[in-house]
């Protein structure tokens, strides 16, 4: 079981290559062609050429970018489909999706390939070495033809996959970082590189071809033509010569490949501050064995948010079942709260009305509980009432509303920045966090209702500026004994919709109190516009 939050170490990216990606998902959905020279084709410059071929059509000698005739005459028996460059970058992203079940960190790499940041997650499986190897069995048995590599840089990674040769999986044992390499010495013998001081290899990708670093195909043309055709060929020549033959792109791919300049490697999805994960010894069917994993997975989280301060205001459960394909995404599950939570017995009773939608199917093999959403737990929210992490009773029952009957059905009051008392609210979902807003102030009552919109009235003031005497509203006349005001309240600055309000509180003879205002500053000749906005206890 994983734990959240836990401190970043070493950086390794393992580097996944799909090679023939249109072609095995073709064969996925017409498996009678799987054993049979096969290639995807694309109309390019007028003309038909060859976009992918299977193992099966590369042994015949059809390979990509040949044109469709010289590939028929090579092969006759070429079975031909059209390309889908669109559809597979779909098939890919759900790939991507799918390799979540080894680390949250991954998005896809180019056309044909995903790269994952496995740094602290390889231990999960037994190393790396393991986790590559389950990753390479289930992509084959899922009708995949894959490579990998794992390196410290996304760079090396990526070349390894793709030009590193030998075996289907690649491991490159991490370096330890020290000074830059190749070293001055190294650079003219461009040979593989030592150990220093008993530590880890430094990565040699030095016979690699020069098209492993990522580079333009007219940069790879331009080096072979003056005989720089592997990476170590590079190192015998100065870095002031290379940039002003070929330019900087070449330096900037050389030293991220080697960790001299660091290459961000952004995630398809956000990545959750707290996650754990539950790697199932045996598959699991039943709703109490889900119910009781689900125990333990939020047991961890909240130990981990207790670390941090924090509690959960949103959460995912994904659910990995054994027959899934590998572009089905998980099943989810997800909550939320009103307040921070790291209550295990509030998050699961909130869990246990969505637990009746998981379907097993043959068992469920790993169990990922991330929490997406949190924030601090608030002082004043233990003394509210109640809980071990001061989630109020009220605001528990929101919870279990919300999550049973949908986060817009439950509504709350939040502020918002505003001065004019009808825009200083608004309704939000009661599992929003409040806008920040200043509240009505306390030093100046406002009323229990008000009337939306403001009802227009016809009152009477002794002088322009004075409360009114009387006012009619809905046809029953009030006659004023007390008044207080005025208190002048204005629109925002921005606004060009308002004129300034002088508010009054009033109260009739019957002991009734109205909140009534003016609009606009008093101009001789032209009647006062009043109106009745709200009514005090």
């Amino acid at each position: 079981m994983g734990k959240g939050g836990a401190e970043r170490t070493a950086r390794r990216i393992l580097s996944l290559w799909l090679p023939r990606l249109p072609t095995d998902a073709h064969s996925r959905r017409h498996p009678e062609r799987r054993d049979h020279p096969l290639a995807a084709i694309l109309a390019e410059r007028g003309r038909l050429g060859v976009a992918a071929v299977n193992r099966a059509a590369a042994e015949a000698g059809v390979h990509p970018g040949m044109s469709l005739a010289d590939a028929r005459a090579i092969e006759p028996a070429l079975a031909v489909f059209d390309a889908e460059p669109e559809s597979d970058a779909h098939l890919l992203e759900r790939i991507a999706g799918w390799c979540t079940r080894y680390t949250p960190w991954t998005t896809p790499d180019g056309p044909d390939g995903v790269a994952l940041d496995i740094t602290g997650c390889a231990h999960l499986f037994g190393g790396e070495e393991a986790m590559a190897a389950d990753l390479t069995a289930r992509l084959t048995a899922a009708g995949f033809e894959s490579r990998l590599a794992v390196a410290d840089t996304p760079a090396a990674a990526w070349a390894l996959a793709r030009f590193g040769g030998g075996a289907p999986t690649l491991t490159l044992p991490r370096w330890t970082g020290e000074g830059i390499w190749p070293s001055p010495a190294q650079r003219g013998r461009g040979g593989p590189a030592k150990r220093e001081g008993g530590g880890k290899a430094l990565p040699d990708l030095s016979p690699l071809p020069v098209a492993a670093l990522r580079l333009p195909a007219a940069t790879v043309d331009g080096l072979a033509a003056v005989g720089l055709r592997r990476i170590g060929d590079l190192h015998a020549l100065p870095r002031a010569t290379l940039a002003a033959r070929f330019g900087p792109e070449l330096l900037r791919r050389l030293d991220q490949a080697y960790g001299r300049l660091d290459e961000p490697l952004s995630p398809r999805l956000p990545v959750p501050p707290h996650s754990v994960r539950l790697a199932l010894p045996e598959p699991i069917t039943t709703a109490e064995a889900i119910a009781e994993a689900l125990r333990r997975l939020l047991t961890a989280l909240c130990a981990g948010l207790e670390n941090t301060g924090e509690g959960a205001r949103r959460l995912r459960l994904d659910l990995h079942r054994l027959d899934r394909r590998l572009e089905d995404a998980p099943q989810t599950l997800a909550i939320g709260t009103g307040h921070p939570v790291r209550r295990p017995d509030a998050l699961m009773r909130l869990f246990a009305q969505k637990l009746d939608r998981v379907e097993p199917g043959p068992g469920l093999e790993l169990m990922v509980l991330s929490a997406t959403e949190a924030g601090p737990l608030a002082a004043a929210q233990a003394a509210l009432d109640g809980g071990a992490d001061g989630q109020p009773e009220l605001g528990e029952l929101m919870d279990r509303l919300g999550n049973r009957l949908g986060e817009r059905a439950v509504l709350r009051l939040v502020p918002r920045q505003s001065w004019l008392p009808e825009r200083s609210v608004a309704p939000a979902s009661a599992f929003s966090e409040a806008s920040g807003g200043a509240l009505w102030p306390t030093d100046r009552p406002r009323p229990v209702r008000l009337l939306a919109p403001p009802e227009p009235i016809e009152a009477m003031a002794l002088v322009p500026d004075d409360p009114p005497a009387m006012f009619l509203w809905r046809g029953v006349q009030h006659r004023i004994r007390r008044a207080d005001g005025p208190e002048r309240i204005e629109a925002e600055w921005w606004r060009r919709d308002g004129e300034p309000r002088d508010y009054y509180r009033v109260e009739d003879e019957a002991g009734r109190r109205f909140w009534v205002y003016r609009q606009g500053l008093y101009r001789p000749g032209v009647a006062a516009l009043w109106f009745l906005h709200g009514f005090f206890g």
